[in-house]
């Protein structure tokens, strides 16, 4: 039988140390802002004419989507959270470069770093508030930051990396 199967593949692994670089980074920072710098206690902190650190506290999912006030709401966006990091973690098995591993490693790690947060405070925390001008984006968190570079990451791949091959009928 071959070392690699449809469980568990070359780059498994390192994709699963990615997930687990960007969840340890996103649930420390969240411990720090929240129970060591008290962000709640301090209200805006301006860091930069287009940066503040806010609490925000996000009862849905991306954008502030599907707003969930119940707690079996929460307990579906677990839930889901926790489905997609498991395929997305099968799905390291057919990964072909080191690239798209961490790619799917960070979209991992930051799907549990909010799971995480809606199972501790039944909401996702979330602190950097980017705005310019009249123009203000959301408020997000480390994990955000994780998935959308990881969602950027794997559509570059899919549109500019020369490894995919053409297969012939």
């Amino acid at each position: 039988m071959s070392r690699y199967n449809w469980a568990w593949g070359r780059f498994s692994g390192f994709g699963l140390a990615i997930a687990a670089l960007a969840l340890a980074a996103d649930q420390a920072h969240k411990y720090w802002m929240i129970h060591i710098f008290e962000i709640a206690k301090r209200g805006k902190v301006t860091v930069a004419p287009y940066l503040d650190l806010v609490m925000e506290w996000n009862r849905g999912v991306s954008f502030g989507l599907f707003q969930q006030d119940t707690e079996t709401g929460v307990r579906v966006l677990i839930g889901v959270s926790l489905v997609m990091a498991a395929l997305l973690a099968l799905w390291l098995a057919h990964m072909v470069t080191r690239f798209t591993a961490a790619s799917v490693g960070l979209v991992i790690g930051g799907a549990l770093g909010n799971a995480i947060d809606r199972a501790v405070y039944g909401a996702v925390a979330d602190f950097f508030h980017f705005h310019v001008g009249n123009f203000s984006w959301y408020v997000f968190n480390i994990a955000d930051v994780a998935i959308v570079a990881g969602v950027i990451g794997l559509v570059a791949d899919s549109l500019f990396v020369s490894h995919k091959t053409v297969v012939k009928a």
